[in-house]
């Protein structure tokens, strides 16, 4: 028996399977489109071909993301908030305080204890502090998103990138380009810029301890290496960050599985 969690983000579609015990045994991922029940198969199909079992060994599906809703196949939908900060308390439990820097928004979360949420803040206005605008960066300066973080962790005199606006961050961008300033540089400029902006939005919550990061851009180690630099405090960063909210929705599926079937024999 399995219970699967998916997570259905801007950018990619991630499903998590687990056992009884609550232990990772399949793991999938599928580029996000507009179908977002045929993506949702996708990612689960390759999760259930990680763990070499079929359909019918998964008993319940948790979903989340912004297209939770739109799977009909799901038992139970739940906030991607409240599944990263259990994802994350799962993986470090002496955590208190999450940042997931996701493709179109970022967010910091501070815990209660079991990892349920005390208290966030999201800075979705502008995308100047999310993985998207990283990826659109990156893509101005023809480098691959994979080789982005050792890239930055190779920069020499960094020039900081001031605008809280993304399209006046990007016009800096350009600027920096055209006075010849290394794209290592630029990188590494973006990079604390993005550290910046979470840095704000962790003292909201009132940081006074270990973060452990998610999502996507906690794959970079360059983020990573400004996160620690800005924050002052210990970062964790998962084995696979991007999986995080995913785990959490399993999580969540098999409390709520237990509770069922503990319900059904009473």
């Amino acid at each position: 028996m399995l219970i699967a969690g998916i997570d259905i983000g801007s950018a990619t579609t991630k499903a998590v399977l687990v056992d009884g015990a609550g232990a990772v045994r399949g793991r999938g991922l599928a580029r996000t489109r507009a179908d977002f029940e045929k993506v949702t198969r996708e990612a689960l199909t390759a999760a259930r071909n990680d763990a070499a079992v079929g359909n019918g060994d998964v008993a319940y599906v948790a979903t989340t993301g912004l297209g939770r809703y739109a799977v009909p196949f799901r038992d139970i939908q739940i906030t991607d908030l409240t599944c990263g900060a259990r994802g994350a308390a799962a993986l470090f439990p002496a955590t208190r305080y999450v940042l997931d820097i996701g493709a179109q928004c970022s967010r910091a979360i501070k815990l209660r204890d079991g990892g349920k949420v005390k208290e966030f803040h999201m800075n979705e206005k502008c995308a100047a502090g999310s993985g998207g605008f990283l990826e659109r960066a990156a893509k101005y300066l023809e480098v691959g998103l994979a080789d982005i973080g050792s890239l930055s962790l190779g920069a020499g005199r960094p020039q900081p990138i001031s605008s809280v606006c993304a399209v006046l961050a990007e016009s800096e961008i350009i600027n920096h380009v055209s006075e010849g300033v290394g794209v290592e540089n630029i990188l590494r400029d973006i990079h604390d810029s993005l550290a910046d902006r979470a840095l704000t939005l962790l003292k909201r919550v009132g940081l006074d301890g270990e973060v452990t990061l998610i999502g996507g851009v906690a794959l970079q180690a360059g983020m990573v290496a400004a996160l620690r630099d800005k924050l002052g405090v210990a970062v964790n960063v998962p084995d696979a960050p991007q999986l995080t909210t995913a785990l959490g929705a399993a999580l969540l599926g098999l409390q709520r599985f237990r509770k069922l079937a503990g319900a059904r024999t009473a």
